[in-house]
């Protein structure tokens, strides 16, 4: 297998890993089951291991034990790697399905400003505050004398 597609199948289960644990686990796990399943009619069987996949991740990140969560991405790398090289026309299909999966897919480009800000000409004694903007204050005051 060429290192192209031994790194889509990495990257297929870096993001698949990452999926299991967002609100839209529920169809990424239908797509990539659609994936592995390709007409075979085993997308159920497929969903119920990407489901039981999903519950070892979710537990191993709640108990910090990444070795676990990396455990079931090397398990779905490999497995993505074999589906690769049984099916080399399956890579385009892999590659939309990341497009697909992808947390910024929906999202509009972002501009992103860096900023970096220096205090200098003296010791400071207390707080200092930089920001680009401060001004919104949060909640309403009452000039009806009951403070809410």
């Amino acid at each position: 297998m060429d290192a192209e597609l031994t790194a889509l199948a990495a990257a297929g289960a870096t993001a698949l890993v990452q999926q299991m644990v967002t609100e839209s686990w529920a169809q990424a796990r239908d797509r990539v089951a659609r994936f592995f399943a390709r007409g075979s009619g085993e997308e159920g069987a497929l969903a119920g291991e990407l489901e039981e996949a999903r519950i070892e991740v979710v537990a191993a990140r709640g108990a910090e034990d990444e070795a676990t969560a990396a455990d079931v991405q090397a398990e779905w790398r490999s497995r993505l790697r074999r589906r690769l090289a049984a099916d080399p026309g399956a890579a385009a299909e892999l590659r939309a399905l990341l497009a697909e999966l992808s947390p910024d897919a929906d999202a509009p480009a972002q501009r992103v400003t860096i900023t970096n800000n220096t205090i200098s000409g003296g010791t400071i004694h207390g707080t200092s505050i930089q920001a680009g903007t401060i001004g919104t204050t949060i909640g309403t005051q009452n000039n009806s004398g009951t403070g809410q």
